[in-house]
């Protein structure tokens, strides 16, 4: 079963409407949350007058932050901080050049001052979703404006308005990381240095699905339940327990169906703590489900990052040093550092680095906090690095394949340890760039490039080589059960948000069981019944979990000797197991696995704490086309070669591939959320005004998967989940740099749209301004 493309199992349910999200969901008695939102991005809150709210038809409730404060409630900790990606008993950041990492509890309704366009101010309960909404006109509050500051590099400035106390500068924290003094004594004697800015914009997290919750309390055993699509429920569970100070046997996290996840669902949304909250305080179940408009104001965003890049060569184009600064939008309000983790963990990707340094600044503004989207930091740490090999090449005067060659690890280097403290076990990066190249007929590209020309079109091809360093939580558990009537019951930490794991797991199961695929049953979403688990982000989903089901299907086969041998009347050690069943050999007698279970238990429970380090790999070609007259942008042909170790599914993973481009493809060239630099005012709060990728933008596409097996975990996977979407704006900028090479060599800003594209041709300055 295993590297079978089957057709997912729970696709059926899913397109046949009998999913089941979080709006499907309606519960005896249920009332409706609306939340009045700040139409500032800084100002203090005077005063909130709820009167004629609360005596508004169909009213039971309209709470403020400190009507939360007042019933013994606190902040969520989000642990912006995670593990670090090899010592993951220890954060990932452990010291601050500013003395201390800064961390503020996050209130469901702020108390003193607003710091983002967005934010919940007041919540209002009431019969019916319209009343509530109606009500929240209602209410009148006094804010008095403050200056705001959405770009990270301006709210370090002095003078710059500051969103929080114990955050001078706004500065969260600062690290400086690599051997600095080694990379200037290199940059000293270096043939040539090549130095760039790159700014990688802020995307929204377009799910399918959006944002709901349902709150629910039980006074009688004084303890809550929140019903919502997340990516992992039981991460959910203790942040609630930590803002409701309650005890773990007293909060529940259900977790349905949900409509896309892709980073920002992994955390804690204030909406999700104020539902739980609402339902104490009415007595009744709270619903709540958000629009678009409020997705583009409160939903948590990704990228943002700026990089301040440096790059020292020898004469002949190998690289000597890195010396990079990073700096990261964490938005108003402290959710997550990971994306400045990760991406400065592998900043050096898939190259030879002698040696490397990172001076990294996480940055609060006046802006929706920011969190992991696809990739988290990994994609904007490869556009940096393949951009920079371009610049290098061209005003080296070598070639862009050959500078790669000089300078890709080799696999002769294996085990590699970059200089950023990452151990590559695997992968043939040259290999997979050689192969691309073939695919891609990169050789032919000149002919392609002149009958554009000709045509009166600008053609352009860019590549890009990628790693990933696929981390995650490092904690996971699985229980296993074989049921007498047929049944592989499976409780999995992990969680799908349109991954296929009903089909992976079974497909797992079925290889190391050998029963029938439609006898295994996986249970996720529920800490009534998940006790603890990591869900699903950062390629772990596979690796962690699958690790766990080998685990536990060899124990169950262990387990289930004694009592087989008891069934079939033979000795232990005469037995086998193959194809679901105990066979005596000599007697030819046999018994299932479901009849050794009818006759004693059968169980596993297996846990997980460590890092299991994989590094998928690969190398992405682009090829496309512009049209001079109106800077829009054709893809001609993508390519894409992905080593992400054993496929469990080849056909879940080529979905996982197209599904990251496609959002790289967003970010490139349509994915631009613009907000007003002096007033913070969101200029891009619906679909009208912020372009996600339609179909036809997803050019045709060459796919190829190859293994350079890795012997981290027992299935040899490494990750799919965001092969797609690493290498993605790296390749097109790349593309889009070499089809406008004769106009301009400057960095075409991000997302290189018709009018940004049409503004270089004909040497206008276009409209480039935002986040």
């Amino acid at each position: 079963m295993i590297g079978q493309p089957l057709p997912r199992l729970e696709d059926r349910r899913l397109v046949s409407g009998n999913g089941q999200y979080t709006d499907d969901i309606n519960l005896d008695g249920q009332v409706y949350a609306a939340f009045l939102r700040s139409p500032h991005a800084h100002a203090l809150l005077c005063s909130i007058n709820v009167d004629a709210a609360r005596a508004a038809p169909g009213v039971l409730a309209v709470l403020t932050g400190q009507d939360y404060l007042d019933a013994g409630f606190q902040g969520i900790h989000h642990v912006p901080n995670p593990a670090d990606a090899i010592a993951h008993t220890q954060p990932a950041f452990t010291t601050s050049l500013t003395g201390a990492i800064f961390n503020q509890l996050h209130l469901p309704l702020p108390v003193d001052k607003v710091r983002h366009v967005g934010e919940p101010v007041a919540m209002v309960i009431a019969a019916t979703a319209l009343e509530a909404r109606d009500a929240c006109e209602l209410i009148e509050v006094d804010f008095e404006g403050l200056g705001a500051v959405v770009d990270a590099d301006a709210a370090m400035q002095e003078g710059a308005p500051e969103l929080w106390e114990g955050a001078p500068h706004n500065i969260c924290f600062q690290v400086q990381l690599g051997d600095r003094d080694a990379a200037q004594q290199q940059f000293a004697q270096a043939a040539h240095v090549v130095r760039r800015e790159f700014r990688n914009s802020r995307i929204v997290n377009c799910q399918m699905e959006p944002r709901a919750a349902i709150g629910v309390y039980d006074a009688a055993a004084q303890s809550y339940t929140l019903i919502s699509g997340s990516q992992g429920a039981h991460r959910q569970k203790l942040c609630l327990m930590g803002a409701l100070r309650a005890p773990a046997d007293k909060v529940r996290v259900v977790c349905p169906d949900v409509g896309g996840g892709f980073g920002p669902r992994s955390m804690v949304n204030v909406e999700q703590l104020a539902v739980v909250w609402g339902a104490k305080h009415v007595g009744r179940a709270v619903k709540w489900t958000g629009d678009r408009s409020e997705a583009f104001l409160s939903d948590y965003q990704g990228r943002d990052q700026i990089t301040r890049a440096a790059i020292a060569f020898d004469k002949e184009g190998r690289i000597l040093a890195v010396d990079n600064e990073w700096i990261g939008n964490v938005g108003a309000h402290t959710v997550s550092y990971v994306p400045m983790a990760n991406g400065t963990r592998v900043m050096t990707t898939v190259y030879h680095v002698p040696v490397a340094a990172v001076h990294i600044s996480g940055v609060m503004t006046n802006t929706v906090p920011t969190g992991p989207y696809r990739g988290a930091g990994r994609p904007e740490a490869h556009h940096m690095m393949e951009r920079m090999l371009d610049v290098a090449a061209r005003e080296m005067g070598i070639d862009r394949i050959e500078i790669r060659r000089r300078n890709l690890v080799s696999r002769a280097m294996l085990p590699y340890l970059s200089p950023m403290g990452l151990t590559y076990d695997s992968g043939d990066f040259s290999g997979n760039m050689e192969r691309a190249l073939v695919v891609a007929d990169w050789a032919g590209f000149e002919e392609r490039r002149a009958a554009s020309r000709a045509a009166g079109k600008l053609r352009g091809i860019g590549m890009a080589n990628y790693v990933e360093a696929p981390v995650g939580a490092p904690r996971e558990r699985l229980e296993m059960s074989i049921l007498a009537e047929g049944i592989v019951d499976i409780v999995s930490g992990t969680q799908t948000q349109g991954q296929g794991h009903a089909t992976t797991f079974a497909q797992v199961v079925v290889a190391q069981l050998g029963v029938p695929l439609d006898s295994v049953r996986l249970r996720t979403g529920d800490t009534a019944f998940v006790s603890l688990g990591g869900g699903s982000h950062s390629d772990r989903t596979m690796r962690l979990g699958g690790t766990l089901l080998v685990k536990a299907s060899a124990q169950i086969i262990a387990d289930g000797m004694p009592a087989a041998a008891s069934l079939l009347g033979v000795a232990q050690d005469a037995l086998q197991y193959a194809d679901g069943s105990y066979r005596d050999a000599q007697s030819g007698r046999s018994a299932s696995l479901f009849d050794v279970a009818a006759s004693a238990p059968l169980k596993a429970v297996v846990e997980i704490d460590a890092r299991i380090p994989a590094h998928p790999t690969g190398c992405a070609v682009c090829e496309l086309e512009i049209d001079p007259e109106t800077g829009d942008v054709e893809l001609t042909h993508y390519t894409s070669i992905d080593d992400v170790g054993q496929p469990i599914n080849p056909l879940i993973l080529e979905g996982q591939v197209h599904g990251g481009l496609a959002q790289g493809i967003g970010q490139a060239f349509s994915e631009g959320y613009h907000v007003d630099r002096d007033s913070g005012q969101v200029m891009s709060g619906s679909y009208m005004d912020y372009g996600v990728p339609r179909a036809g933008a997803v050019p045709p596409l060459s796919l190829e998967f190859t293994e350079d097996p890795t012997s981290g975990n027992p299935l040899r996977v490494k990750g799919g989940g965001e092969s797609g979407i690493t290498p993605a704006t790296a390749t097109i900028f790349n593309a889009l740099a070499d089809a406008l090479r004769d106009i301009s060599s400057d960095e075409i800003p991000m997302p290189a749209t018709p009018a940004v594209i049409w503004s270089i041709i004909h040497n206008r300055e276009g409209s480039t301004d935002g986040i």
